[in-house]
């Protein structure tokens, strides 16, 4: 039976994540779709009653109000449901720690390894998103700011306006290549 060394990787070799999306880029006619870069994200669950300990525990206010977001210092909250936010921070700052410190009942779920942001911009983004979401992303109904979970495709996803022509659409990374290659598609179109 013959021996098999094996091989360890020096200590200065650090394997990190590559994203699903590592290179890609789509140019249409005024609009740009390209991977957004690792960001940190919590499910956060709680009932109104700890609204405020974990906001303070966080550094900013969450929404209340349907489809609408918060964001102070780096961080971004997301409403998603009467008790339910996504909190985004891509400098990386420790999420899950922040809302330990809140005592009031909440459930905080680390989704960094599961989700994956991308960002559809230029002066077409509401065309190249709006070719496969059917909810009406115009600014008088989805002003800056609006958040909410909806579907591009067959995909879900949760679609956030931080500028009038702009959107991060975040998507589980199963479905990443889909919906990269979905608004790609739809960056081509409408330029027509």
């Amino acid at each position: 039976m013959a021996k098999v060394a094996a091989k360890t990787a020096p200590a200065s070799l650090s394997v990190g994540r590559r994203s699903a999306l590592a290179g890609r880029e789509a140019l249409g006619a005024g609009v740009k779709v390209e991977p957004l870069g690792p960001a940190e994200r919590v499910s956060l669950r709680a009932p109104a009653e700890s609204a405020a300990s974990l906001s303070r525990a966080l550094g900013v206010t969450l929404p209340e109000k349907p489809k609408t977001s918060a964001a102070k210092g780096g961080r971004v909250v997301l409403w998603l449901g009467p008790d339910e936010w996504l909190v985004l921070d891509e400098e990386g700052k420790d999420l899950l720690g922040d809302c330990a410190k809140a005592k009031q009942l909440h459930s905080a779920v680390g989704i960094s390894h599961r989700n994956m942001a991308i960002s559809v911009s230029g002066p077409a983004a509401e065309a190249c998103v709006s070719a496969g979401c059917p909810q009406d992303l115009s600014l008088a109904a989805f002003p800056v700011g609006a958040s909410t979970r909806t579907v591009l495709g067959k995909a879900e996803i949760i679609l956030y306006r931080p500028a009038a022509d702009a959107f991060r659409v975040e998507c589980w990374r199963s479905f990443s290549d889909y919906v990269f290659t979905f608004l790609s598609e739809a960056a081509r179109d409408a330029a027509a």
